[in-house]
């Protein structure tokens, strides 16, 4: 004779993995902290574009330089 085997009914198992799920949830939620990563993330925007600012600055300082020597030696050949 087989021993016999108590099941749990559809009830019983929808609640149960209900509760499960919520606890598993509430753990995740709690061990997973995401405070300060807009603060990080805006951090390394302003990076980027202070990078970006210098680049910029540096080019344009190239460009203002030459356009200047240029200027002058045009200027120079009109007078002479």
């Amino acid at each position: 004779m087989h021993p016999t085997r108590r099941t749990l009914d559809h009830g019983s198992l929808a609640a149960y993995a209900w509760v499960r799920s919520s606890v598993v949830h509430a753990q995740h939620r709690l061990t997973s902290d995401e405070r300060g990563e807009g603060v990080i993330s805006a951090a390394i925007v302003v990076l980027i574009m202070a990078f970006l600012g210098a680049a910029m600055w540096v080019a344009f300082n190239s460009i203002f330089k030459d356009a200047s020597s240029n200027t002058s030696e045009q200027v120079g050949k009109i007078g002479s």
